[in-house]
């Protein structure tokens, strides 16, 4: 904006480049087209935003809640074969949380995190734990090796996690360990997490639409090239009338005034996709560890995880 509101002001003023001024109006409705614009971006990104914080809120409530009723649902005779038992099931969603927010780390070819100078320069700032790891690591912890070849070799391992949930959930309903009403309840919490999962795929695999994203960058880039032409106008006519030298008061009005539709661009930007690893993204591995700790809790383990803090104050 520096640089675009410098040379047209030294062109008209000291080669007489007068057809550089021109009227206020035109710049005024593309301004103002280019306000409706950006400020419908930025509400749709935000409400993509918002929209998954609210679907991993409901995920941590669905664990919590899947959580308790597998300890008070699932009872045999033997103490020790209910607590194997409710280890599996629990440990089994612990590798659907991790198998999830794996999938929604990966990188897609309309991100920016990576490509865009003003997002990358934050990669120093903190780490990515899901590009730092590796899934198979990960789900060793709590899989067994033959249900971990196996969900390693399917395409969607959360989806497959879940249908090995409903697959032991049965089983231990036609053993008599849960009850038909229960079994009803838990193949819901079951159907719960599933939506939750599709949720998330949306919004991870359809982007905020190409032609608005675009359409965007269109207009607040003519804007910002037209704004110092408008103003050269508006102050030339002050000189015209007053005689006084204000024409270099283009150059700070239309950095401040440029610099607010830029930013406002890069924003909408930079919230497009909450799970593409961008410092401003939805703390889902955070969140996860916060579900594992509070389910080992559960289960009586006092051997914890630690808590994710923050990296330079960003979390993911």
């Amino acid at each position: 904006m520096l640089l675009l509101s410098i040379v047209p002001t030294l062109l008209f003023y000291f080669l007489d480049f007068k057809w550089l001024a021109i009227p206020w109006v035109p710049v005024a409705l593309l301004g103002t087209a280019t306000a409706f614009i950006s400020g419908f971006k930025n509400t749709q990104t935000y409400n993509r935003m918002w929209e998954a914080r609210q679907i991993y809120g409901s995920i941590i409530n669905s664990s919590r809640a899947f959580g308790i009723m597998v300890k008070d649902f699932v009872r045999t005779d033997n103490e020790t074969e209910t607590a194997i038992i409710h280890q599996t099931i629990i440990y089994r969603h612990f590798a659907w949380l991790t198998a999830l927010r794996f999938q929604l780390r990966e990188v897609k070819s309309w991100e920016n995190v990576k490509t865009k100078s003003y997002n990358k320069e934050y990669l120093q700032y903190y780490k990515v734990p899901e590009w730092e790891s590796n899934l198979n690591d990960e789900l060793k912890n709590f899989l067994n090796d033959k249900e971990l070849n196996y969900i390693l070799s399917t395409k969607n391992r959360a989806t497959q996690l879940i249908a090995k949930q409903s697959e032991t959930i049965k089983k231990l309903n036609q053993q008599g360990t849960i009850s038909d009403y229960n079994y009803v309840a838990l193949s819901n919490q079951l159907k719960d997490l599933y939506d939750q999962q599709g949720k998330c795929e949306r919004i991870k695999n359809f982007p905020y639409p190409r032609q608005f994203s675009s359409i965007n960058i269109y207009f607040t880039n003519l804007f910002c090239i037209l704004l110092p032409l408008g103003f050269i106008g508006e102050f030339s006519k002050i000189i015209e009338k007053s005689g006084e030298h204000i024409i270099w008061l283009t150059i700070p009005f239309s950095v401040i005034l440029g610099w607010v539709f830029l930013v406002l661009e890069q924003i909408g930007e930079s919230t497009e996709n909450p799970f593409e690893g961008n410092a401003n993204d939805i703390p889902i591995t955070q969140i996860s560890r916060s579900i594992e700790i509070d389910l080992r809790e559960m289960l009586g383990e006092t051997d914890l995880p630690t808590p994710i803090q923050p990296q330079n104050n960003i979390v993911l």
